[in-house]
């Protein structure tokens, strides 16, 4: 049977997928050049499953079975796969079926579902990530239920659908169980989903970070190079795993290396293998990856350059080497990465190319850059931080960032998760792992090449549209600490990962310069803090009055953090035999040990040895570590990054909500129909800009009215119609060049009668040009108010957009706009009204009267909702929005449609590929 012509093999349905234990699988459809896999399959799969599966004995295929389980039309029928090297490990496959369970077509919508997976591979959630894939599938084919005939020994199928979160129904006829599933994702389906992801994910990192095993594959004969540095790394740091030096070009006879074995293949290892490491040059690697994968090699750091970061030709080779790897079930650091470090006492692995290996402390670092990964290394060293886990991904062809936050976010080791980005492959999902991630530990993100066209040559990324004060935003609204540089995310990571967060923004300021404390001072006002009075201890002051001094500030109720300055002494205490920095570290740790837990940062002026000290307690004094600063606004604007994240967490353990009032005045089936006519009506994929009429049209099924316009192409029109609209009115152009431009004279207002309006309408046209031109509108005064604008835009990379600012300069010309991913929550809203330059005029600045803020939040929520609701709209916008003491008024509107972008946030899971 041939596959019909206009039902082509969907390569969209391919997939790589990461497995419960960490390892990767690829998802396919089965085709006709499949049946010798199909055969071996079977033949590896057990009685036991065979009878569960055809509820009767079936040692073998016939000929006839063979074809009917590879030849599919991809629509009525289909099977897919689940392959590791390119074999079959796992199978399901649908038939569309009509009420009586006979054979259909469409339009039937319900489908029988039978699953099989090989023995060896049970227990590692193949069956589970098939049904999500399957599922898509038959939605998309418009199947609506599954049906499922399973034996009611067969108790692991069972409770894969049981557990899948979809609405299900179960009966018992005839011996076996009769399981019908909705197809419809639940918020439950999405939860278990995307609870599954994070396991899967998190082991396959845990897998690279802890392995039992490591090979170098590409270790120098002779001291130097990358291969030998990183084997000689991982020797000093003492890993307690096995470890092995590979290099095809040693002698035969030789056995070790820097008393390590050696061999010249990973396949002559006598024992498993968890990670390779491979430093040889990028045309060898393949042979270097087969030689792994062939062996059982669970993961991959790939340090070898002369990929994507090197032009189109390496971009391929890049590919090539992602689907080599995946093909064996590995993952990949890299490549051109610059390696991974982790310093659990149970493993204590540094395998990488790091020249000082950091201490044991509660910070991750990621990194996507080797050079800042030197440095971030290098600056958390110098200030006695140590962390738990370090990853430079390279180009981050496989792992990512978000792989690494799953990882984190159940981490015990982790407390403060640090990020250098210069691309984020997958915007959406980044945010939402960022989200979950924060709202149980901090993370800190700071983002190079922000600007357009200045993402590196080795990342391919979605192209966006939004600027990156737009991203800043949207990454604080998930939660994430964003800074501007490598020095403030030290900075911020060394106070987060040895304070408590700050209860407010109330900070005490003490030490022994006056001048010292007002820098402070002046710092805690810029980044929106509320100091209080500095204490000047005087230069006279002993580390013993520090010690008074922050034992006072901690306990006062009215302080929620404390900065304490400090310069050098002058006085007998400078002679002390432990020296002035010791000395003074350890009168400040003291006040710790008997005072409520608040946040301390101290700012300090060359007092030799101070950093270190507070970095390292003594062993017989108190435990407490105490951040460090040069500065006193690097000190302060840490502090402001604590205490907005602080806030944050507090907000966040309540989220936000859509109130239920909104919905008695949503029409969402009818907007859906007339988004469909539409759309039918306008066949360009680009989209289409929707007639005024149609427009509002649409706004108003979700409660959106704006006031009408009337065209007036010469003036008895306009008198027409102001008299149907109701004096006073005004007269507006409409013409591209002058929209929304009253500066320009394009608008009149408050026109109160016919003479008004049509003196008006001879200078308008006699100034600005004709009627032709400027296509002039009548429209009905509203009641006065602040000029707002409210947009909404789907960005192919980061999702639905809505944005609110003030309507003219302020958005246009200042860029004060502020933005919340979609859907937003009741708090979004509120917080995104306030969070603007701008905002005071809309609370009553300078005696005027407070507009209708309550209002507006309706109408954000509402937009929110209209664009949540029908991704075929990908773009709205309100402008202007004439926000009144009581009420509100849209006073034009434009929206966009086009066919649904594709949602890769929302689908089963798989693996990017880029």
């Amino acid at each position: 049977m041939e596959t019909p012509p206009d039902h082509a093999y969907p390569d969209h349905w391919e997939a790589d997928v990461v497995l419960r234990d960490g390892a990767t699988a690829r998802i396919r459809p089965i085709t006709t050049d499949d049946a010798g896999r199909l055969v071996s399959f079977y033949e590896q799969v057990s009685d036991e499953s065979k009878y569960y599966r055809f509820f009767a004995p079936y040692p073998r295929l016939s000929a006839k079975d063979v074809h009917r389980f590879t030849h599919h039309d991809y629509v009525d029928r289909v099977g897919l796969a689940v392959t590791v090297g390119g074999e079959f490990i796992a199978t399901v496959r649908y038939d569309r079926v009509d009420e009586q369970g006979r054979s259909a077509s469409v339009p039937a919508d319900e489908a029988e579902v039978a699953f099989l997976v090989q023995d060896a591979h049970q227990g590692r959630g193949v069956a589970s990530a098939l049904l999500e894939h399957i599922a898509a599938v038959a939605r998309e084919r418009g199947i609506r239920r599954f049906t499922a005939e399973v034996l009611p020994a067969n108790s692991k199928m069972i409770k894969v659908f049981r557990d899948a979160g979809y609405t299900q129904k179960r009966s018992f006829e005839d011996g076996s169980v009769r399981l019908t599933l909705d197809l419809e994702p639940t918020a439950e389906s999405l939860a278990v989903q995307r609870g599954r992801e994070q396991r899967a994910e998190a082991r396959s990192v845990q897998r690279l970070l802890a392995p039992g095993s490591v090979a170098v594959v590409g270790t120098g004969r002779t001291p130097g190079g990358v291969g030998r540095t990183v084997l000689r790394n991982l020797l000093d740091a003492g890993f307690t795993g096995r470890t092995y030096a590979v290099n095809r070009a040693f002698d035969e006879d030789r056995t070790e290396i820097d008393g390590v074995p050696a061999v010249r293949s990973v396949a002559l290892i006598n024992e498993p293998v968890d990670l390779a490491i491979v430093a040889v040059p990028a045309g060898r690697v393949p042979e270097a990856v087969a030689d792994c994968g062939g062996h059982g090699v669970r993961g991959l750091v790939v340090l070898s350059a002369g990929y994507a970061e090197s032009g189109p030709d390496g971009r391929e080779r890049q590919r090539t080497l992602v689907r080599q790897a995946r093909s064996y079930g590995m993952r990949i650091i890299g490549p051109n990465a610059f390696g991974i470090i982790n310093t659990a006492d149970a493993v204590r692995l540094n395998a990488s190319l790091a020249p000082e290996p950091p201490a044991r402390g509660r910070i991750g670092l990621f990194t996507q850059s080797g050079a800042i990964g030197i440095a971030l290394l290098s600056g958390l060293h110098r200030r006695g931080a140590g962390l738990s886990s370090f990853i430079s991904a390279g180009n981050r062809a496989d792992v990512s960032g978000n792989d690494i936050l799953q990882y984190w976010y159940e981490d015990p080791d982790t407390d403060v998760a640090l990020l250098y980005l210069e691309s984020i492959g997958n915007p959406r999902k980044f945010t939402r792992l960022a989200r979950r991630t924060a709202a149980v530990k901090p993370v800190v993100v700071v983002k190079g090449a922000r600007h357009s066209g200045s993402t590196p040559p080795g990342h391919a990324v979605p192209v966006t549209a939004i600027p990156d004060a737009t991203v800043s935003a949207l990454m604080r609204q998930a939660g994430v600490i964003r800074v501007d540089t490598v020095t403030e995310l030290v900075d911020a990571g060394l106070l987060l990962a040895s304070q408590p967060l700050p209860a407010g923004p109330r900070v005490a300021i003490l030490g022994n310069s006056e001048s010292l404390g007002l820098l402070a001072y002046d710092a805690c006002l810029t980044e929106g803090l509320r100091p209080l009075r500095p204490r000047d201890l005087t230069t006279a002051a002993t580390p013993a009055d520090f010690r008074t001094a922050l034992g006072e500030a901690l306990s006062d109720q009215a302080c929620d953090a404390v900065v304490v300055t400090a310069i050098p002494h002058v006085g007998e205490a400078d002679t002390a035999p432990t020296g002035p920095g010791t000395a003074l570290a350890t009168a400040l740790r003291e006040a710790l040990t008997t005072a409520p837990p608040k946040p301390v940062a101290v700012v300090h002026v060359e007092i030799a040895g101070l950093t270190e000290a507070l970095a390292t307690p003594q062993p017989a004094g108190p435990a407490a570590r105490i951040p460090a600063y040069p500065a006193a606004e690097r000190a302060v604007r840490a502090l402001a990054e604590a205490v907005r994240y602080a806030q944050w967490r507090r907000e966040s353990g309540e989220p936000g909500k859509v109130p239920e009032s909104i919905d008695d005045t949503i029409d969402e089936s009818a907007a859906a129909a007339l988004i469909a006519r539409l759309l039918a009506e306008h066949t360009d994929p680009r989209g289409v800009r929707l007639a005024p009429a149609d427009a509002h049209a649409l706004l108003a099924l979700y409660g959106i009215p704006v006031r009408p316009t009337l065209p007036a192409p010469d003036p008895a029109a306009a008198v027409t119609a102001a008299a149907r609209l109701g004096y006073p009115v005004a007269l507006k152009t409409t013409a591209p060049h002058l929209r929304h431009r009253a500066d320009l004279g394009g608008v009149r207002l408050d026109l109160a009668d016919e003479a008004q309006l049509r003196l008006a309408y001879r200078e308008l046209t006699e100034t600005l040009g004709g009627p032709d031109e400027l296509r002039p509108v009548v429209q009905a005064m509203v009641p006065r108010g602040v000029d707002t604008v409210v947009r909404a835009a789907i960005d192919a990379a980061a999702g639905a957009v809505l944005s609110f600012g003030l309507a003219g300069p302020p958005s246009e010309l200042l860029g004060d706009l502020a933005h919340r991913l979609v859907p937003a929550t009741d708090r979004d809203v509120a917080g995104q009204i306030r969070s603007i330059r701008t905002a005071p005029l809309l609370f009553g600045w300078r005696g005027s009267a407070p507009v209708d803020t309550p209002a507006l939040e309706e109408l954000l929520l509402r937009v929110s909702r209209l664009v949540d609701d029908h991704p075929e709209i990908v773009s709205v916008t309100l402008e202007p929005v004439v926000v009144a003491t009581h009420g509100l008024s849209v006073l034009d509107a434009g929206v966009r449609l086009a066919p649904p972008p594709a949602r890769d946030d929302l689908g089963p899971r798989r693996l990017p590929s880029y």
